[in-house]
């Protein structure tokens, strides 16, 4: 993996998403939508198998079920699939017999590659890294309401599992609460810390913050409080527009 600078979260705005996915390679633009609406990490994404999906029929859905050897937190997570990441799957399909994401008929080590780090630099987001869209996607569930428990079991945190029963009633239930990520109405406002050191946030002026120091870990940071009002989401998935960059079908 190329080098990053340790710091705190950077959770992204719609806006930031809207502007970096354009700069993205149409496959890497495809990964890091998967990643931002489940949350899975790097590792997961790049070595997600279909060997790991399973049915859901009674929701005429799927899900993947990632064992716990390849989980971090060392027990198997059910993915719950929003309308977004199920049609980038479904597009996906045929791709490789293995792998959901190949790229020239073999595995991808990571993403962040050249490609991720020449897109978010032109995209102005030198902030922006692979871990932060797990960040995106936990502060958007809390933003769209989503209970404490669901967001455990939705981000791998729960201390029980679904991934010995695949619950439908489950599954169901998860699969509402994750798809109103999708409506960014609800989503939209982003509390964050940025290091002032770092330079401004999105090209303003770092504002003060409530502590000179920040606490432990934490030095000179500022709080950057984000609003977008962009809205080019509906709630059965992604418009025509990113359909065609990213080649999604179009249910």
């Amino acid at each position: 993996m190329l080098p990053e600078t340790p710091r705190s979260p950077y959770p992204i705005t719609w806006k930031e998403q809207d502007t970096l996915l354009p700069k993205l390679p149409a496959y890497l633009g495809r990964m890091t939508l998967f990643a931002v609406n489940t949350r899975l990490r790097d590792s997961n994404v790049c070595g997600l198998e279909w060997t790991w999906e399973v049915a859901i029929p009674e929701l005429r859905r799927s899900v993947f079920v990632i064992p716990r050897e390849a989980f971090k937190s060392k027990r198997s997570h059910v993915v719950i699939l929003n309308d977004v990441a199920w049609s980038i799957a479904e597009a996906q399909r045929s791709l490789h017999p293995i792998w959901v994401f190949p790229f020239h008929g073999r595995r991808i080590n990571t993403m962040n590659n050249n490609g991720w780090q020449h897109a978010r630099r032109n995209a102005g987001l030198p902030l922006v890294r692979v871990h932060d869209l797990r960040h995106s996607f936990a502060c958007r569930l809390r933003a769209a309401d989503v209970s404490a428990e669901d967001r455990e079991a939705l981000l791998g945190h729960a201390n029980h599992s679904m991934a010995g029963h695949y619950a439908s009633a489950d599954v169901g239930r998860l699969l509402t609460q994750v798809n109103l990520l999708l409506g960014r109405s609800g989503t939209r406002s982003v509390l964050r810390i940025a290091d002032s050191e770092r330079g401004t946030v999105r090209g303003k002026a770092p504002t003060q913050s409530h502590s000179k120091t920040g606490g432990p870990g934490f030095p000179h940071q500022v709080l950057d409080l984000s609003c977008v009002t962009a809205d080019r989401w509906f709630h059965n998935g992604p418009t025509a527009e990113w359909r065609t960059w990213f080649s999604l079908p179009s249910h």
